[in-house]
């Protein structure tokens, strides 16, 4: 294994991410792009931890060719573009910032509203080219208007409170229960909230559920002269039938910031079937990008690639089991990921009993899978005891810390 733990961040991850992490002694590269699936299967080799955007595809065949990486971090909400059942027989916890860029996506979504009723975007270019359109045709104000939330997770509720703050009524529909925040009021159905909302907006993640969510015949539910925002996921919305609904003037307008098909560079020419339709604001994927979020997004992530390698703790994982627990000084912890097979615990136990180890505190996690053991040991040789526990044949992944320094 490399040492110090060498750390290679893609896509122009911001730099106090590699700032936070050179601090705490591992060597860190930064690429700029998106590497494809053949330059990761060349770079990785000598990294043992892997930092991404939503651009950077990891496979099944990019993970298998290195099982010796020790986590991987999605530097942003999604995690599709990783391989996590994979990742997870290979003992690689993938992390991610679930918090981070909630307020840029809910502010983003705000400034969308009073742009697609005020037809600014519209308005705007029609003077860049010398036209003025002074008139209050179809130019209305959010305030009083029923904004219809499809899905209620930490942007959602964050973009109710904000809604609610500018005098909207605020709805929302989720397939798990919700607490709502401060007027906001859940809906029985997706389709109640498709009729009676002026305004949709989506943010659920990326599943077979979710796809083609808002189609025909869910257009066709809503409000005529209502607007839909997409700052979710490409996927969730038929294009193809928005531009109909679009042009048969059914729906009044669109924000859209995530396609089914994006250009891997700023480079590559962007093109969708919305182009050139009046009242539609496309972004190119910016939700969460403000300085403010990415700022919060690498630090957050960085915390999580050092408490994971320097004590190993999983905790905020999404493909592992979540263990969180406070070191101790002066002594060995054993960090072991295995089957979750009966028998695998006493096999361990057995191995460090025969080391004549002293177990201080031991804690065992897992799911329908894996199992993830932490064990705080003294012990003379905690490598050589590491390897052995590794020769196990249900054992995927074992590594030791060597005199766990006390948490900050």
């Amino acid at each position: 294994m490399l040492n110090p733990v060498h750390i290679l961040l893609t896509e122009n991850i911001h730099p106090v991410a590699k700032e936070r992490l050179e601090s705490e002694g591992f060597v860190v590269d930064l690429l700029t792009h998106s590497p494809g699936e053949d330059e990761l299967l060349k770079l990785l080799p000598n990294y043992q931890v892997l930092g991404l955007r939503s651009k950077t595809e990891i496979s099944e065949k990019i993970l298998k060719a290195n099982p010796h990486l020790l986590c991987i971090g999605a530097f942003c909400i999604g995690t599709n573009q990783v391989n996590l059942k994979t990742a997870k027989s290979l003992g690689v916890p993938v992390f991610n910032a679930p918090h981070s860029n909630t307020r840029s996506v809910a502010e983003l979504v705000i400034s969308e509203m009073i742009a697609l009723c005020r037809q600014l975007c519209d308005r705007n270019t029609k003077a860049h080219l010398g036209e003025w359109v002074k008139s209050a045709d179809g130019s209305r104000e959010i305030r009083g208007k029923t904004l219809g939330i499809i899905g209620y997770g930490h942007i959602g509720s964050q973009l109710s409170v904000l809604a609610e703050n500018l005098g909207l009524r605020v709805v929302f529909y989720d397939i798990v229960k919700k607490l709502p925040l401060g007027n906001a009021q859940a809906m029985r159905s997706l389709s109640e909230l498709l009729e009676a909302s002026d305004f949709i907006s989506l943010h659920v993640p990326e599943t077979p559920q979710t796809m083609n969510m808002i189609a025909a015949s869910q257009l066709k539910q809503m409000k005529k002269g209502s607007f839909l925002i997409n700052a979710s996921r490409g996927t969730v919305v038929a294009i193809e039938d928005l531009v109909l609904f679009l042009k048969s003037k059914h729906i009044a307008g669109c924000a859209i910031d995530v396609f089914p098909y994006e250009p891997s560079s700023n480079k590559e020419k962007f093109e969708t079937p919305l182009q050139g339709l009046p009242n539609v604001i496309l972004t190119p994927h910016v939700g969460g990008s403000t300085e403010e979020a990415q700022y919060a997004i690498g630090l957050e992530v960085a915390e999580s690639f050092r408490r994971f390698i320097r004590i190993g703790s999983s905790s905020g994982a999404v493909n592992f089991p979540n263990v969180d627990l406070p070191s101790r000084p002066s002594v060995s912890r054993l960090l072991n990921v295995h089957k979750n097979e009966p028998g695998v615990l006493g096999e361990i136990n057995g191995l460090i009993s025969k080391a004549g180890a002293n177990i201080q505190a031991q804690y065992l996690a897992t799911d329908d899978k894996i199992g993830y053991l932490i064990v705080d040991i003294e012990v003379n040789d905690g490598h050589g005891l590491a390897q052995e526990i590794q020769k196990l044949s249900r054992s995927i992944k074992t590594r030791v810390v060597l005199a766990v320094p006390p948490e900050p």
